[in-house]
């Protein structure tokens, strides 16, 4: 009898550990993100040639999940913010800003933090590629541009003091 419980509870114990269906929520010091099964994972790869279907997330501790976006010169591309955070806007919102090449990412954020009545965003800027809406907590906006000619580009968010820490680097090939 013992001989048959302990085989049952290892493959208990095993299940446990290694959830395999669905989306599984995990959280490290602060951060949280979802391991998603492989069909939702293509989710934030291109589904059809002629559009770059991008999805980005935003959390709690001032982080995008990825440092490098790409897409092809000339191409639509969608781009989606996910504030996976459950804080408000006011205190903790999220906007994802594509730049021109050569701007100074400093003096962007700096003309940006001062915008509040514009959502963080420059009036009139001419620095900007492409922005998404400014956001908060469990909430998600998207945008769709056509992709700049070859080169690298900076992204970052323009809330306040965020700049330092989310950013990264557009590509188009």
């Amino acid at each position: 009898m013992k001989i048959i419980k302990l085989p049952i509870l290892a493959i208990l114990l095993a299940s446990l550990m290694f959830n395999c269906g669905g989306k599984e929520e995990k959280k490290k010091e602060g951060f949280s993100y979802e391991r998603t099964n492989s069909s939702e994972a293509n989710e934030s790869k291109e589904t059809d040639s002629d559009v770059a279907n991008i999805v980005l997330t935003s959390n709690d501790v001032m982080q995008y999940n990825l440092k490098e976006i790409k897409a092809k010169a000339g191409q639509k591309v969608k781009l989606t913010l996910r504030h996976i955070g459950k804080l408000d806007i006011n205190v903790m919102g999220h906007n994802v800003v594509i730049l021109k090449q050569g701007v100074d990412l400093t003096e962007f954020a700096g003309k940006a933090a001062i915008e509040r009545e514009n959502k963080y965003i420059p009036k009139d800027s001419q620095d900007i590629i492409a922005h998404t809406d400014l956001i908060g907590g469990g909430q998600v906006t998207s945008i769709e541009f056509v992709a700049p000619e070859a080169g690298t580009y900076d992204f970052l968010c323009s809330f306040p003091g965020h700049s330092g820490i989310m950013k990264g680097k557009f590509i188009v090939e």
